[in-house]
């Protein structure tokens, strides 16, 4: 019985090294060919194919000089700041990340606790009680352009604690085997931006009608805002929030150090 655990264990332990020498096998291909496709844009494919409507896809892909320095600017203002000084982690932005999802969490609990007594209130007073569901707090991630990079180019979008842990390892294989400016050519030509809009050069022209190189602050900025949540406001790209968090990006392009 004792072999048999011990065996089990060293076969779980040989069958993680190998994944890891995998990833870092793809992860030093990068260096001299471009990935054709991440496991994100896999997954997107197989969902949009298998919806009635035609499939809608665009993506090309453009090298790191032939991308606008504003939309690089743009992206790493609103996306991690910290890009050309960390090694692929900030732990000071998860930990200011953490801090804001307990703070929503605790907010969400006093609503959710402050509807429930008015319901009882009601419904002993004999009035009919609606039931409205709560809202989800707003998570928010300390994720930084690295970690994002090494979750949609190699990893599945489920949220654990394993899947967090590879993301880390890979990312810190990003950063020692490419660099800072590899890393965000291949982010700028793989993020999404849009259903089925992939990369900087369909993102300037499904959204402004120009090249990726030709991209203008202003524009860079709200394609910049879009990124949490492409598919959102893809909608709604003119809304009020896109203009004025655009604006602020804008003002703290200067202050960024390109690789």
């Amino acid at each position: 019985m004792k072999k048999t655990l011990v065996r089990a264990l060293l076969l779980l332990l040989l069958s993680a090294v190998a994944l890891q020498l995998v990833f870092v096998l793809r992860i030093a291909v990068m260096l001299v060919l471009d990935p054709q496709s991440t496991a994100f844009q896999r997954t997107e494919l197989r969902r949009l194919l298998a919806e009635p409507q035609p499939l809608s896809w665009s993506q090309e892909w453009r090298p790191y000089e032939r991308i606008a320095a504003t939309l690089k600017r743009a992206v790493i203002a609103s996306e991690d700041a910290s890009f050309t000084d960390h090694a692929g982690i900030d732990w000071e932005a998860i930990e200011r990340a953490w801090e804001r999802n307990e703070r929503a969490q605790a907010r969400a609990e006093r609503v959710r606790e402050q509807a429930e007594a008015r319901q009882s209130r009601l419904a002993a007073s004999g009035r009919k009680v609606t039931a409205r569901p709560a809202s989800a707090p707003r998570i928010v991630g300390g994720s930084t352009i690295t970690q994002q990079l090494a979750k949609n180019l190699l990893l599945s979008s489920e949220r654990s604690l394993a899947r967090k842990g590879q993301e880390f390892v890979l990312a810190t294989w990003l950063e020692l085997l490419l660099g800072k400016e590899r890393i965000l050519e291949i982010y700028l030509n793989n993020v999404e931006w849009g259903e089925g809009v992939f990369g900087a050069q369909a993102a300037a022209r499904r959204y402004y009608r120009t090249d990726a190189d030709r991209l203008g602050a202003t524009q860079a900025a709200r394609l910049a805002v879009m990124l949490p949540a492409p598919k959102r406001f893809e909608k709604r790209p003119g809304s009020a929030y896109v203009s004025g968090r655009a604006a602020t990006i804008v003002a703290r392009m200067s202050d960024v150090e390109l690789p």
